[in-house]
């Protein structure tokens, strides 16, 4: 199993959207490095979902249910999408003034690449990262 990140300006699509409609495809990325790392993604996955621009938090999990496939919405080009479900908000958000913070997540594209859309994690990464929701936070 594999762990990520996906973003997604909260306007522009919610994990709460992604709740309420038990499904989605993770389509129009146009980054190559994003699309590489969505090629990667494996079913069963887990995906930590992260609301950019506004809200700048992890706000749930989410799981790969089907790996990448072409993109229907790509009007040129070869870039891909997965199908994502969702599993459960968390507890708490999860600013990325905190994540920032903590020296065994430093290293994380989130914190390095800020305009990569889909980030692989370790699986102590995303464990710790997990953890959090369940502390006070800042």
């Amino acid at each position: 199993m594999h762990y990520w990140i996906v973003k997604s300006e909260p306007d522009a699509y919610s994990f709460d959207r992604l709740m309420q409609e038990g499904k989605t495809m993770w389509d129009g990325v146009r980054s190559y490095q994003a699309r590489n790392n969505l090629r990667a993604m494996k079913v069963g996955d887990q995906v930590l979902f992260y609301h950019s621009v506004t809200d700048k938090a992890l706000v749930g999990i989410a799981e790969v249910a089907k790996e990448a496939y072409p993109d229907p919405t790509a009007e040129s080009g070869d870039w891909s999408v997965v199908d994502l479900i969702p599993v459960r908000p968390l507890l708490r958000t999860i600013s990325l003034g905190e994540i920032k913070t903590m020296e065994a997540l430093k290293d994380i594209a989130l914190v390095r690449q800020g305009r990569l859309s889909v980030i692989p994690l370790t699986k102590a990464q995303f464990g710790l990262l997990c953890s959090l929701e369940n502390t006070k936070g800042q």
